[in-house]
C-alpha cells in the first residue's frame, strides 16, 4: 500500500541521503532531497512536505538554523539527524522546533519506525483537535437551547421552535401557513403575520447568522445552512 506522506531528507552527505531515501521509497513514502539548508528551505516553500529529516551539522546553514527558519512558515514535522548525542545538543534541537532526534550511526529501520510513529501521532492529534472543536452553530433540542460560538442565544419557546423546525428542513421553502401550523398549531386563529414578526425577532437575535433564514418572496422562508 502506497504511503502518500512526503519526506524531505536534508544532509550534505550524498551516501547518507541515498541510504535513507532508498529505504523510505521501499516503504512507500514520497521522498525529496536537499544537500544544504538553502535548498531545503526553497523546497519547503515550493512543495508540501509532511516531515523533514534534517542533519544537525552542515556547512553554511546548520540544522538548527534551518529548523528555526522553517518554523516561520511550515508545520512539517522535523527529525534531527546528528552525530552529536549530548543532552545540550538535543535540547538545542528541540528548542529550534525539532520533534524528535536520531543519533548517528542509525538503523534505517528504526528511523522509519520513528517517522511512522510521528506521522500517526500528528494525524491522531489533528483528528482529535477537530473532534474537540464544537460546532459554531448548535441547535440543542435536549437542552432546548441555541448556541452560537459556544454562547447561548436567549430565545422564546416559539423562536426556538421556529429555528429548530426550519433547520430540520434545510433548503426547503416553507410557507407562512406551513410554519403557522407547525409552530403555533392547527387550532391557532391568529394572523400569519405572527410568523413574519417572529422571524424578524429571530433574525435580530441571530446577528451575523441571520442569513441562515432566507425570505422567498411570495412563498415564505427557507433555512440555508
Amino acid at each position: 500500500m502506497e504511503n502518500r506522506s512526503s519526506i524531505l531528507i536534508v544532509d550534505d552527505e550524498v551516501l547518507v541521503r541515498e541510504l535513507i531515501a532508498d529505504y523510505l521509497i521501499d516503504e512507500g513514502y514520497q521522498v525529496l532531497q536537499a544537500a544544504n539548508g538553502e535548498d531545503a528551505l526553497k523546497t519547503l516553500r515550493e512543495q508540501e512536505v509532511d516531515l523533514v529529516i534534517l542533519d544537525f551539522m552542515m556547512p553554511g546553514m546548520d540544522g538548527l538554523e534551518v529548523c528555526s527558519k522553517l518554523r516561520n512558515f511550515s508545520s512539517a514535522l522535523v527529525i534531527m539527524l546528528t552525530a552529536k548525542s549530548e543532552d545540550e545538543d538535543k535540547l538545542s534541537g528541540y528548542e529550534s522546533g525539532a520533534d524528535d532526534y536520531v543519533t548517528k550511526p542509525f538503523s534505517p529501520k528504526v528511523l522509519s519506525r520513528k517517522i511512522g510513529v510521528l506521522l500517526q501521532r500528528f494525524r491522531d492529534a489533528k483528528r482529535g483537535g477537530q473532534d474537540e472543536d464544537p460546532p459554531y452553530f448548535v441547535i440543542d433540542e435536549a437542552a432546548w437551547e441555541l448556541r452560537i460560538g459556544g454562547e447561548p442565544v436567549p430565545l422564546s419557546s416559539k423562536e426556538f421552535d421556529l429555528i429548530n423546525y426550519l433547520a430540520k428542513h434545510p433548503n426547503q421553502v416553507l410557507t407562512r401557513d406551513n410554519l403557522l401550523d407547525a409552530i403555533w398549531g392547527f387550532d391557532y386563529y391568529g394572523d400569519v403575520r405572527a410568523v413574519d414578526t417572529s422571524i424578524k425577532r429571530l433574525r435580530r437575535k441571530l446577528g451575523a447568522e441571520a442569513g441562515r433564514i432566507v425570505t422567498v418572496r411570495g412563498n415564505g422562508y427557507k433555512y440555508q445552512p
